[in-house]
């Protein structure tokens, strides 16, 4: 049977419990292998209660001292017994010399204590009694993170001023720089959010008229590459030229807003129409424009298109695209059967085919196609060749090559431009 000594406030500091007639402290931490939290007990004496029940700064000590055994025992794991017992008269009874003496030798987990409101200050100074005096029952992990935030910096060499800190607080990055930003001014302090908005309006103004393109070759919400890099340059130039106290951090969280939001508007709008805006280029090869189309990727998967589709042939092939593109699914095609003409797009190697029949079928013969290859420039390059095709068929890839019928020297010359 299990009764409960003694329990603060917060349900994670540790319980004093009896257990078989024994006193033990009971604590939860770490987890098992399903992620269900591990609970561990180890025995403790009367003596040690009464410092529990009357001094919240040396039981949160205890506590901190006791995680990382808790830790080494892993999902599954036995907690060393002898070790947490070690601990208990070093950390409940010692002088505080002897306890700061012992948080010299032993790995405690700082962050705990940090969350509970113990002074930062005095415990990098290794003054942990001292530290945990304004200690609280209530925790706090936003600070600890903080904390851990801004070590990590400092291992790097960076230490944020006010309006740094102010800039990663608004896009939410202070804590981790990973996570996707947002706008958040409430987080900021209303004296230094006016500088804030100075620093995203001048980012704001930098991108303006540019944009990141859908790219379908990574799936449905895959956006360009090369548009975001472009963006983040233009914003961080900008930014550093204006405001040149600015650290790297927030420099950068500043484009990664910029450019995130960007993306954002690119996967919620449909599929772009290449035709629209290519139609005023569209030149001799405009009457060729297609009326009939298959669509078909490696896998053997088809979609049919007729001009009477209420969207043109380009959206519809890129939206295909998206839809069918994986690692392993790197080749489409778009075949016009009447004309006797198509071209293949190769993702893997940045490549195009443009395929023409030379000689039609012919009392029973099989017709023959001439095969030419052509270097793709990223998705942009992509985009132009399928317009420039649904606009006017072959023909009107002319302009696009050089083109090439030698499968092996167009090979080559791949790998020479690639290794440059």
């Amino acid at each position: 049977m299990r009764d409960i000594v003694f329990t603060r406030g917060s349900g994670w500091i540790p319980k004093v419990i009896r257990e078989g007639g024994e006193l033990k402290l009971m604590l939860g931490a770490g987890a098992d292998a399903n992620h269900d939290p591990r609970t561990f007990t180890f025995p403790i004496g009367e003596a040690h209660l009464a410092v529990i029940r009357e001094d919240l700064g040396r039981h949160l000590l205890l506590w901190s001292a006791v995680l990382p055994l808790c830790d080494a025992a892993g999902t599954g794991g036995r907690l060393d017994e002898d070790a947490a017992v070690a601990l208990l008269d070093p950390v409940l009874l010692g002088t505080p010399a002897d306890v700061e003496a012992l948080f010299q030798r032993i790995p405690w987990d700082r962050g705990r204590l940090i969350s509970h409101g113990a002074d930062i200050g005095l415990l990098e100074r290794g003054e942990v009694c001292a530290a945990v005096r304004a200690a609280t029952e209530t925790s706090d992990g936003k600070r600890a993170e903080k904390y851990h935030a801004d070590r990590r910096r400092a291992e790097r060499g960076t230490v944020l001023a006010p309006l740094d800190a102010a800039i990663l607080t608004y896009t939410g990055q202070y804590l981790y720089g990973a996570t996707v930003p947002k706008r958040i001014p409430d987080a900021v302090d209303p004296a230094l959010l006016g500088k804030v908005m100075r620093v995203i309006a001048t980012a704001e103004q930098a991108c303006a008229g540019m944009r990141i393109s859908r790219d379908p070759r990574g799936g449905k919400r895959a956006t360009d590459k090369r548009d975001w890099n472009r963006m983040a340059a233009a914003v961080e130039a900008a930014v550093r030229r204006a405001h040149p106290e600015l650290v790297d951090d927030a420099v950068r969280t500043v484009s990664f807003l910029m450019c995130s939001e960007a993306a954002d508007r690119a996967r919620n709008t449909p599929m772009q129409d290449d035709e629209e805006t290519a139609g005023s280029h569209a030149g001799s090869g405009g009457s060729a424009r297609k009326t009939a189309l298959s669509f078909t990727d490696d896998k053997g998967a088809e979609k049919k298109w007729l001009r009477d589709h209420p969207r043109t042939a380009t959206a519809e092939f890129w939206e295909f695209v998206g839809d069918r593109s994986t690692g392993n699914n790197q080749v489409f095609t778009i075949e016009d059967e009447e004309m006797g003409e198509g071209i293949q797009l190769q993702f893997r190697t940045d490549s195009i085919a443009r395929i023409t029949t030379a000689r039609e079928a012919e009392d029973g013969s099989d017709p023959e196609y001439l095969v030419e290859y052509g270097r793709a420039d990223g998705i942009s390059g992509y985009r132009k060749l399928v317009s420039a095709f649904v606009r006017g068929g072959c023909a009107a890839l002319e302009e696009h090559g050089p083109w090439t019928a030698d499968a092996d020297e167009f090979e080559r010359t791949r790998l020479r431009h690639d290794a440059e």
